[in-house]
């Protein structure tokens, strides 16, 4: 059998961890190929050695049965295989044909750029995968998923037989997921082949036709999806069985926590995008706000923790009011935030993890003494958090920006959850994690909520929502217009209420 694609026991090792094992994977042509495996399990590890811009100590990688050292990501380019990594590699302020041309731009004989012709290339392109990119338009005015296709089409652009996706649907919603899918379809039907790299089961079964599952940097073997189930592949993954329902006991709400009053928040442009909103959230209690990414669920986050200012209306907590005020006074005021967007809002990427898990109480005792920090209990602290929340990292003096997105996360969830606010915002809490970690962070947040606080849950994964809320607020159009129990809808019917199609009986914008 030819594969297009051979990593022969890949052996890739870090200051003090070994990322890959000896772990072996074969593409077959015209496959979409699964590569399975917790947060830090050495997935993109792998494929940035596939891609040249890791070297592996061991190992030998064949490309259509010839070895060959890919020692930078050129010469994978060169040998057909292109990579569309978890966070974009794109210049915000070019457009979609310049970041796609950046570094392999056509020129006319005069040695100007021919930007008709790039433009040309690229429309074709497009249209023949049906990707639906406009090559005029600015990086920094297009949606994520747009984005994202921006990546694919740089990949195609220069001539990749072998497209390898690092979590493409980590940042997606649920309906560019299903676009992507169809995307990926398209490209197999062209004669690509693709590496998909995901810890999304439902996904691996939807569209992959092996998976190849390593765990704590050894493989663990391959498997055919249509001979596999859910249950089997996480059993793999994790090493152990993993329940996707999570257990809770009937919320009993208390007192009210946050109030929200005729809120309303403008975007970048000043267009509204929440308008005059009304929410209330109780001591225990999980609500989640269930809608279509762009219906003001960004804004209204950012409004609450004092990232944005309201243009009019009230944010109470515990009756007092923190419209308006900085993030540090809403902190203080009792407001956890585990952000939507980890890199902008969550982490310092170039301080150390352990300074990262006390970015929120640096300045207090114990880890601070007359405008002095003490070390020694700031990593204390840190390491605690990283044992507690299983963050795979090398030390506590690693850079944030070295750990694994899902390690990241789970650094900042530890954070967050251990400071034990009355409020706690939880946006999108387990973007980017694996089914093990899922599970685990959806009983921290219900313990939480057991503990008497007040959790806000905004996600774009419609089974967290059902699985994790005790109400769910749907919200479109900057406005609440259903306020629902789990147990008494269906994703069909939040999918109806989130497309604006159906409103409830009674006052649409009230919580009671």
């Amino acid at each position: 059998m030819e594969y297009v694609i051979e990593m022969l026991n890949i052996r890739k090792e870090f200051p003090g961890i070994v990322a890959n094992d000896n772990i072996t994977i074969q593409l077959k042509q015209g496959e979409i190929h699964a590569l399975l495996g917790e947060n830090g399990a050495g997935k993109s590890t792998l494929m940035n050695v596939l891609f040249g811009l890791y070297q592996p100590e061991q190992g030998e990688i064949r490309v259509k049965g010839k070895k060959v050292n890919i020692t930078n990501p050129n010469i994978a380019n060169d040998l057909g295989i292109g990579m569309v990594h978890q966070h974009f590699m794109l210049v915000e302020p070019f457009t979609v044909t310049q970041n796609i041309v950046l570094g392999s731009e056509p020129t006319k004989k005069t040695g100007v750029i021919n930007v008709e012709k790039a433009r040309k290339d690229i429309q074709e392109i497009s249209d023949r995968y049906g990707l639906k990119v406009d090559p005029d338009a600015k990086i920094s005015d297009i949606s994520v998923g747009m984005q994202q296709r921006v990546e694919i089409l740089k990949t195609l652009y220069r001539g990749a037989e072998v497209l390898i996706f690092d979590e493409p649907t980590a940042v997606l919603t649920p309906q560019e997921i299903n676009e992507l899918m169809e995307i990926m379809r398209s490209l197999i039907k062209e004669g690509k082949s693709i590496i998909l790299i995901t810890h999304k089961l439902k996904e691996i079964m939807e569209v992959c036709d092996r998976c190849t599952v390593i765990r704590k940097g050894k493989g663990i073997g391959t498997v055919n999806v249509a001979e596999t189930n859910t249950n089997e592949l996480a059993s793999l993954m994790v090493g152990r069985e993993v329940h996707f329902k999570t257990e809770k006991k009937q919320a009993e709400p208390k007192e009210t926590v946050l109030t929200i009053e005729n809120l309303v928040v403008k975007d970048a442009r000043k267009v509204d995008l929440v308008k005059g909103l009304n929410l209330e959230l109780r001591a225990g209690e999980i609500v989640g706000i269930a809608g279509v990414d762009g219906n003001g669920q960004s804004e209204l986050i950012e409004a609450i923790t004092g990232l944005r200012s309201a243009v009019s209306g009230k944010i109470k907590l515990n009756n007092k009011n923190i419209t308006n005020k900085s993030p540090r006074k809403v902190t203080e005021s009792g407001v956890g935030h585990i952000p939507q967007d980890r890199h902008r809002f969550g982490l310092v990427l170039d301080y150390s993890i352990g300074e990262n898990i006390v970015l929120q109480t640096y300045y207090k005792k114990p880890y601070s003494k007359a405008k002095v920090l003490n070390y020694k209990a700031i990593y204390d602290q840190a390491q605690k958090i990283i044992k507690e929340y299983d963050v795979r990292t090398p030390s506590v003096y690693t850079k944030a920006r070295a750990l694994s997105g899902g390690n990241q996360q789970k650094a900042i969830i530890g954070r967050e959850v251990d400071r034990s606010p009355d409020l706690l915002i939880a946006a999108q809490p387990t973007r980017g994690l694996d089914v093990g970690a899922i599970e685990f962070i959806h009983k921290k947040l219900i313990e939480e909520r057991d503990k008497g606080k007040a959790i806000l849950l905004i996600s774009f994964e419609l089974d967290e929502i059902m699985n994790v809320s005790d109400r769910i607020a749907v919200m479109f159009d900057g406005k609440i217009v259903a306020d629902v129990k789990p147990e008494e809808t269906s994703e069909q019917e939040l999918g109806l209420l989130m497309a604006g199609s159906q409103v409830k009986e009674g006052d649409p914008n009230a919580i009671q």
